[in-house]
């Protein structure tokens, strides 16, 4: 598959990366790296009924216009859960998760929310490291919540993080 998407030699400064609200005409790009990092990745439905449904919905773009990452919020009551956050491959390990996340905090904020909660995998041992660094506590397991290879399921961990 090609990528729409520049390969970086070397990672953007992270003070240097701008947030933007998800429109849909940033769907082919989110879904480039969207099939690309997950096994099971989202569909362009999924991406357009989060955008209708009026969720939190951003995407994040290096200087030169490229995009690094997204994510999607929900807000319910005084919760806020984080559906997808995503990094573009080639940056894993750059500190771009961590950015996005403040940003999460500080949407979640800023909207009145007491905490955010997710779901992860087991298996996403990356991501998984990134949410307890964070501060993200588990509070609970989702019995066959993911589809897996070979037509199996696979847990969800759930977690929280208080604002």
């Amino acid at each position: 598959m090609s990528a729409v998407y520049k390969v970086a030699a070397e990672s953007p400064a992270l003070d240097s990366l701008r947030f933007a609200p998800m429109q849909v005409g940033d769907l082919p790009e989110v879904l480039v790296i969207e099939n690309d990092v997950y096994p099971h990745p989202w569909t362009r439905g999924n991406f357009l009924d989060s955008l209708y449904s009026g969720y939190e919905t951003w995407i994040l773009r290096d200087p030169s216009g490229a995009l690094v990452g997204y994510f999607l919020l929900m807000l319910a009551v005084d919760e806020a859960h984080l559906l997808n956050i995503s990094v573009r491959r080639d940056l894993h390990g750059k500190g771009i998760g961590r950015v996005q996340l403040d940003k999460v905090v500080a949407v979640a904020k800023e909207k009145g929310m007491q905490s955010v909660l997710l779901e992860v995998r087991p298996s996403n041992q990356r991501a998984l490291a990134v949410y307890l660094r964070y501060g993200f506590t588990q509070i609970g397991l989702r019995k066959g919540y993911y589809p897996a290879e070979g037509n199996n399921r696979e847990d969800a961990i759930v977690m929280r993080f208080h604002l």
